[in-house]
């Protein structure tokens, strides 16, 4: 393939239209995986209880069709055109004109935004294909972590080893490095979660948060790890001081932390490690 064949396929339009209809899909995920996930806990603890559930249909990513959650409507494909459906609509169901959450177009331009500048960031090359599913990844894991507290390990698993055959390939950073991120992050935080369970007698974090910083450390390296929880924490504090005084943060329930994590591990993609380690005044 050209070079001026590979420059317009990889092109930030191009990417920018692909990350649109990937955010579309990802929204699908995000609402549904939990729910994949409930039902299949239910069978099985209904299997090793010898109890018989009633039959309800199977949830997958591609089944049921979606469905606007009032009132039934089958949505149709022109009604499920990535943000242009949205705006078409004015944010509402074109049947009972329910309101449409804000959220769904967000999470597809979002997905845009970031595949199209992954071409700035990385150049026209097809190592960029890579980075768009590590953004993507974020980008899921993220909305199902603050709808449910569960970072899937259908998801971080994933995500840590395809981290560390893109650094086998050559493709991110040395394998030693990607190595390294990923033993250090993940007993970093399962470090942090001991300690604080031995103190405190509470559980301050999950397991799904050592996985997610393992593969954050993978993609990005041991040295991105310190700046990506030192982000994540000031994020993530300021946010949860901001929802308590509000009232938008309930009474016994807490911020779940990998969403501030992959938006940490975001900006030090795109910032760069260079400029990263001089706000840290490590050069």
């Amino acid at each position: 393939m050209s070079a001026d064949w590979l420059g317009a396929l990889l092109s930030p339009w191009v990417l920018g239209l692909l990350g649109l209809c990937i955010g579309s899909f990802l929204n699908v995920v995000i609402h549904r995986l939990p729910q994949m996930m409930e039902r299949a806990w239910k069978l099985e603890s209904a299997e090793l209880l010898g109890v018989e559930l009633p039959r309800t249909p199977a949830i997958t990513l591609s089944r049921p069709a979606s469905r606007c959650p009032q009132c039934g409507h089958q949505i149709r494909w022109f009604e499920n055109i990535p943000l242009l459906s949205w705006l078409v609509l004015r944010g509402r169901c074109s049947a009972c004109k329910a309101p449409i959450a804000v959220r769904y177009p967000l999470t597809e331009l979002s997905t845009g935004v970031l595949f199209a500048l992954l071409v700035w960031r990385f150049g026209a090359q097809p190592v960029v294909l890579a980075w768009c599913g590590f953004v993507a990844a974020l980008i899921a894991l993220s909305g199902i972590d603050w709808d449910t507290t569960l970072l899937p390990d259908s998801l971080t698993q994933p995500l840590l080893w395809a981290g560390l055959i893109a650094a086998a390939a050559g493709w991110t950073v040395p394998l030693s490095t990607a190595l390294g991120g990923a033993v250090a992050g993940y007993l970093a935080l399962w470090s942090v979660y001991w300690l604080f369970k031995l103190t405190t007698g509470k559980e301050g974090m999950g397991a799904g948060d050592f996985k997610l910083l393992a593969a954050l450390g993978a993609w990005l390296g041991w040295q991105m790890l310190l700046p990506i929880v030192l982000g994540a924490s000031l994020i993530g504090a300021a946010v949860g001081i901001v929802m308590k005084f509000s009232g938008a943060l309930r009474e016994g329930r807490y911020v779940p932390f990998g969403p501030f994590l992959a938006g940490a591990g975001l900006v030090v993609l795109f910032a760069g490690p260079e400029r990263v380690t001089g706000w840290l005044g490590w050069n």
